[in-house]
């Protein structure tokens, strides 16, 4: 009898990974690691000299807690060597409440699974995965390791969009803790000013990290279809505000382009890949045109 699945690998599409498991995920910049010649690296080989310690998270192997550690400070630590360099590839989910909306689909069911095809894509390359959710702060943290996919797809499966978010503060404490290169994607729906996201992204890109931003959006909030007048709730903060969509679209339409607009130039000056995605657009699409489009970049420098 097979082995049961984690609850969170029913967010693994086998759609997806149809379409774009041909494909390398090739680190643009360089990155901690050489995995069969899939990443370029700053080492000159591997070593196995000791790199720095971690606190244990569950799925770690346990050959490589430091128990001296452990018997001064009473808590579990992991120690990492310089020869695990392969790439580490973490991915950072908004879980604000803003990503529960979605008129078929919400945004974050459409970012998990996403993430979860992402991070199970790059561990098949032997890479390491981690993951880290936030809203106002970081909610949930799990270190890259190559043991941890498991771990992450449960964390996939529990997280819920139910508290106001902020985009700045919690993804700059994430970054003080990415501190060895490696491959960041951050996946959101960016309610947030673009001054205040690149804010909090500049360090990961100061620090060598390719960083990847995938901006989630419904439809409804790309289109503004509403025709009726209605009562519009803000889903972070509950506040209700009575909208004729005839009198706001115009307005609400040029704003929003103005963000994309802003997001997307914004990236490029701080060489951030962005794509924009809307929740009704077909995820193995989305990935296999991204993803071939990095491998064309990647073949011509």
């Amino acid at each position: 009898m097979a082995a049961p699945l984690a609850p969170g690998a029913r967010f693994v599409d086998p759609a997806v990974l149809a379409r774009v498991g041909n494909l390398e995920f090739v680190a643009r910049s360089v990155v901690d690691g050489v995995v069969n010649g899939l990443h370029r690296s700053p080492l000159f080989g591997t070593s196995v000299d000791f790199a720095e310690h971690r606190g244990y998270v569950a799925g770690d192997d346990l050959r490589r807690l430091d128990w001296k550690v452990f018997g001064r400070t009473d808590k579990f630590y992991v120690k990492e060597f310089e020869a695990d360099s392969n790439a580490a590839f973490t991915v950072l989910l908004d879980v604000s409440a803003s990503m529960a909306f979605g008129e078929r689909l919400s945004k974050l069911d459409y970012a998990r699974t996403l993430a979860a095809c992402l991070l199970y894509l790059v561990h098949q390359q032997r890479d390491r995965v981690g993951l880290a959710t936030f809203d106002t702060e970081v909610r949930s943290y799990v270190p890259a390791a190559s043991r941890h996919l498991n771990t992450i797809l449960h964390t996939l499966d529990r997280v819920v969009a139910e508290r106001p978010g902020a985009f700045e503060a919690p993804v700059t404490r994430l970054a003080q803790q990415l501190t060895r290169r490696g491959i960041v994607v951050v996946i959101s729906d960016l309610y947030a000013e673009p001054d205040d996201v690149f804010r909090a992204l500049a360090p990961l890109r100061f620090r060598g990290h390719d960083v990847l931003l995938f901006h989630v959006l419904d439809r409804a909030e790309l289109e503004f279809p509403y025709e009726s007048p209605s009562t519009f709730e803000d889903l972070e903060d509950g506040e209700q505000v009575a909208v004729s969509p005839d009198a706001l679209r115009s307005g609400y339409l040029a704003l929003m382009q103005g963000h994309l607009d802003a997001l997307a130039t914004r990236a490029r000056g701080q060489q951030i890949d962005y794509l924009q995605l809307a929740t009704d657009q077909p995820l193995d699409h989305a990935l296999y045109h991204f993803l071939s489009a990095r491998d064309r970049a990647m073949r011509t420098r």
